[in-house]
C-alpha cells in the first residue's frame, strides 16, 4: 500500500509539472482560433499523462529494456492521441470557417445559405438560430417593404383628395369675395360640406396614427351587442335612405361583449357606410350577429359584386383602395371618396380589442366579418 501511494505522488508530481507548465499556454491561446485551444489542451493532456508515467517508471528502477519499451508506448500513443486532436481541432475549423461564411448570407434577399459541410452538434444548433433569425430578419424586411409601399400610396391618396376640396373651397371663397356668387346661401352650404369633409379625413388621420402607434386608449365596459348593432344602424340609416338601399338586421342575439363602445360603433359604421355606398339602389345591405366558440361574429353583407381575389388579402392595408370600380368600397366613413383609411381603423380598432377582421366574397357581394371575445355577465 505504501508503494502504491508512492508511485502515485510521483505521477501526479510529473503531470502537475506538465499542467502547469501548460496552462500559460492554455491562458494566452484563450482569445486565439477554438481548433488551436483544442490542440493545446490534448497535447498538455499528453504531456501530463507522459510525464507522469517516466516519473513513476523511474522511480521503479525499471530495467533499460523496459524503460525502453514503456518510452516507445507512450510515444505511440501521444502521436495518435495528438493525430486524432489535430483531426478533430481542424474538423472544428473547417466547420467554424463555413459557419462564418453562411453567416454573411443572414438577411440577404437571397436567404440564408446553410454551410455544406456537416457541423457538430453546437455548430448545428448555431446554424439554425442563424437560419431562424435570416427568416426573421426577411420577413421584417418584408413587412417593412410593404409598410412604405403603403405609406407612400397613403401620401398620394391624401394629396389626391386633400388638393380637390381645397380647390373647390378656394373657388367659392374667391367668389363670393368677388360677389359673383348668384346664391351665397348655396355657396355656404358646400363651403360647409367641403369642411365636415375635411375634418372627417383628418380625424380618421389622427385615428389611424394613434392606433398605429399604440396609444388608442379603450374605454372598456360590458355591452350588448344587441344595442351596438342598433346604434350602428340608427347612424347609418339616413345614408342608406337616400341612396335607397335596403338596411336590415337579422340573428342578432343580445350576446355580452367587453368593448369600447364608441369605437365599435365606429368600426360598425364604417362599415355599413362603405357597404352602403357600395351598394346599387334597391340592393340590401345586412348586419348579422352570431356567437361562436367563446366570440361573436358581427358580419356586414352588401351586394357589391364582390372584391378581385388578389384585392382580398390588402383591403385592410392603409391607403388601399383597389381598382377605380372598388374605390368607394374601401373609402372612410368620412366622404364619398377618402384616402383608404376606413377599413385599416377597423382593423386597428378590432385587433386592439383583441379581435380579428376578415372579408370574404359571397354570391353577389362581400361578406366583412368581425370577431371579438364574449364577456359573461
Amino acid at each position: 500500500m505504501h508503494d502504491l501511494l508512492e508511485m502515485a505522488a510521483y505521477a501526479a508530481l510529473g503531470a502537475g509539472l506538465a499542467g502547469l507548465a501548460g496552462w500559460p499556454a492554455v491562458v494566452l491561446l484563450r482569445r486565439r482560433s477554438l481548433s488551436l485551444s483544442l490542440f493545446t489542451v490534448a497535447l498538455v493532456t499528453v504531456l501530463a499523462v507522459a510525464t507522469g508515467t517516466i516519473a513513476v517508471a523511474q522511480a521503479m528502477f525499471l530495467s533499460r529494456k523496459d524503460y525502453g519499451v514503456v518510452v516507445v508506448v507512450l510515444a505511440m500513443g501521444s502521436v495518435v492521441a495528438l493525430l486524432v486532436a489535430w483531426l478533430l481541432a481542424r474538423q472544428v475549423a473547417i466547420g467554424s470557417k463555413e459557419l462564418r461564411r453562411a453567416a454573411r448570407t443572414v438577411g440577404s434577399d437571397a436567404g440564408f445559405t446553410a454551410p455544406a459541410v456537416p457541423l457538430n452538434s453546437e455548430l448545428q444548433a448555431l446554424g439554425a438560430e442563424l437560419a431562424a433569425t435570416s427568416a426573421r430578419l426577411a420577413e421584417s424586411r418584408q413587412r417593412e417593404r410593404a409598410l412604405e409601399s403603403s405609406r407612400r400610396e397613403l401620401i398620394a391618396w391624401i394629396s389626391h383628395d386633400l388638393r380637390t376640396p381645397l380647390a373647390g373651397l378656394r373657388a367659392m371663397a374667391e367668389a363670393l369675395e368677388d360677389g359673383v356668387a348668384e346664391y351665397p346661401a348655396l355657396y355656404h352650404a358646400r363651403i360647409r360640406t367641403e369642411v365636415d369633409r375635411l375634418t372627417g379625413m383628418v380625424d380618421d388621420l389622427f385615428e389611424l396614427s394613434r392606433i398605429q402607434a399604440g396609444a388608442l386608449t379603450l374605454s372598456l365596459s360590458r355591452v350588448s351587442v344587441y344595442d351596438l348593432v342598433g346604434d350602428a344602424i340608427a347612424g347609418a340609416y339616413p345614408l342608406a335612405r337616400e341612396r335607397g338601399v335596403y338596411l336590415v338586421g337579422h340573428g342578432i342575439d343580445p350576446v355580452p361583449v367587453e368593448v369600447d363602445p364608441r369605437e365599435i360603433t365606429r368600426v360598425l359604421g364604417n362599415l355599413l357606410v362603405n357597404a352602403i355606398r357600395a351598394t346599387p339602389a334597391d340592393g340590401t345591405v345586412a348586419i348579422a350577429a352570431r356567437e361562436l366558440d367563446r366570440e361573436v361574429v358581427l358580419s356586414v353583407t352588401d351586394g357589391c359584386g364582390g372584391i378581385p381575389e388578389a384585392d382580398l388579402p390588402r383591403v385592410f392595408e392603409t391607403g388601399f383602395r383597389g381598382a377605380a370600380a372598388r374605390t368607394p368600397r374601401v373609402a372612410p366613413a368620412a366622404g364619398e371618396a377618402g384616402a383608404g383609411l376606413g377599413l385599416a381603423i377597423v382593423r386597428g380598432i378590432v385587433e386592439a380589442h383583441e379581435g380579428r377582421a376578415s372579408v370574404r366574397n359571397v354570391m353577389g357581394g362581400c361578406c366583412f366579418e368581425i370577431a371579438l371575445p364574449t364577456a359573461a355577465w
